[in-house]
């Protein structure tokens, strides 16, 4: 059947916060931007690149950092390696001279309002998050490219076919969870051998692992990182860290040198409902405040949203008996596939679909995750991510100040917590009773963001966004 193949090396993308789409998606668009100037002859014919902004990335642009991550994109910096604390330095010296180095090569004027535009008032018809390119060579020829930032760090350009990769014939091809679910009736396959043998047309099960555990350790670091580090949130609202605070009175006085001794110490702590409860929103609290702060995070399935999955990875590693690679692995695996059938049937963009395409879609992905590594069915694992969304739908995407703050850092403490309570429903419910399948509720998803109003989907232009001055700190 026709199919879109998606990799779960698509959905986990290890890049630079604060925002999938309004980062790492434009971040992505220049450095391809770059690949073309290469085919148009070379940096050193290039005089002048104009970048325009359109839509949600221009209302939203400078609160999420897309100005950074389009100047880090044509200088040639990859999201994934490039030193974050050197990123501040680069930036400024950008901005004082008004001089960028195109592709590391060849110095060319870059400034806001002349090179870079941000066109508060238009709107790409295709996607909100639109950007276009326009190149001027030194014999005075031109071009242009327009893309687009479709969320979790997918970009597409305009006018261009699907890759070859996404062209990729799959032995189990997938569009919707019913399709899912055939497969692993029809093999007897669990959902994570299903995505394994699927992977497999990409690459060997050696080069998967380590690139699954790749993953796993950025967000492992990231979460310690997070619990670590003190001090006010970058944008101007003023936002304390609060995951510093919370590792540290939960530990108590205990001492430990490094992350394995600081997961055992948690452990350590005991099984209380609360205390687990707190740690849960602590690790997101954690992933979150290090995506705001312009940190190394795995989209999953987008920046934003970042803080979900490590959050219950976390929780099934410490608390559940999830320690071996081999179970984070799996875990992983069913988590990718349940975010790519979202992708597919709906969206993962806020600008496209409000939050709920983002802590929702997490939420389902962690839920059904987890359902299945803790030994329940293929059914129970999609009734997770069923339940998990259906009590996502409707949410808005509405950041204060255009930040990745308020209220998209707390609202990963909620959808870590939601994805433990769907999967624990599953496991004690019965799929054969349940009237609501996951590819009905991702239909509804995706009616509903048809139906929600532009200034709910990652404009600034409604809700807590317009209703709460600026000025304030969360409370």
């Amino acid at each position: 059947m026709p199919h879109e193949s998606i990799s779960v090396f698509d959905m986990f993308k290890i890049g630079v916060g604060p925002s999938s789409s309004h980062t790492l998606g434009p971040w992505r668009a220049a450095l391809r931007c770059l690949q073309s100037i290469e085919q148009h002859g070379g940096v050193d014919l290039v005089k002048d690149v104009q970048v325009l902004l359109y839509g949600s990335l221009a209302k939203t642009g400078k609160g999420h950092g897309t100005d950074v991550a389009i100047m880090m994109g044509l200088m040639g910096e990859d999201p994934v390696t490039t030193p974050i604390e050197e990123m501040s330095f680069k930036i400024d010296e950008i901005q004082q001279s008004k001089k960028l180095k195109l592709a590391s090569k060849k110095l060319i004027s870059f400034s806001e309002g002349n090179e870079l535009q941000f066109l508060y008032s238009e709107t790409l018809p295709y996607h909100p998050n639109g950007l276009s390119f326009l190149v001027t060579m030194e014999d005075g020829s031109s071009w242009s490219e327009t893309y687009y930032s479709v969320g979790g760090g997918f970009v597409e350009k305009e006018g261009e076919v699907k890759s070859s990769q996404q062209q990729v014939s799959l032995p189990f091809p997938i569009n919707h969870a019913d399709d899912l679910l055939h497969w692993c009736r029809t093999t007897g396959l669990a959902i994570h051998e299903i995505v394994l043998e699927n992977e497999l047309s990409w690459r060997n099960e050696a080069e998967t692992r380590k690139g699954i555990m790749h993953i796993w350790h950025t967000m492992e670091q990231c979460i310690y990182r997070g619990c670590h580090t003190e001090g006010v949130l970058p944008g101007g609202l003023h936002v304390r860290r609060r995951a510093f605070d919370l590792n540290k009175r939960l530990l108590k006085d205990v001492s430990y040198q490094n992350v394995e001794e600081w997961k055992e110490a948690i452990k350590q702590g005991g099984a209380d409902f609360k205390y687990i409860l707190d740690w849960v929103s602590c690790f997101a609290l954690a992933v979150n405040e290090e995506n705001a702060s312009f940190g190394r995070v795995v989209t999953a399935p987008t920046n934003g949203a970042a803080g979900v999955i490590p959050a219950v990875l976390m929780y099934y590693h410490i608390f559940c008996g999830g320690k071996s690679e081999d179970q984070i692995f799996k875990f992983l695996l069913v988590a990718a596939e349940i975010g790519s059938i979202f992708k597919k049937g709906a969206t993962i963009s806020a600008a496209m679909g409000g939050c709920q395409a983002e802590i929702g879609v997490s939420s389902a992905m962690a839920a059904a995750a987890l359902t299945e590594s803790l030994g329940s069915s293929q059914k129970q694992a999609m009734m997770a991510a069923e339940i998990a969304m259906e009590h996502h739908l409707g949410l808005t995407c509405d950041p204060i100040g255009g930040l990745v703050q308020i209220p998209c850092i707390e609202r990963n403490t909620m959808g870590a917590i939601k994805a433990i309570t769907a999967s624990q429903l599953a496991m004690q419910g019965t799929p054969d009773f349940a009237l609501v399948s996951l590819d009905k509720v991702i239909a509804t998803m995706w009616n509903t963001a048809q139906d929600m109003n532009s200034k709910y989907k990652e404009t600034a232009d409604g809700g807590l966004a317009v209703l709460v001055p600026v000025g304030l700190s969360e409370c």
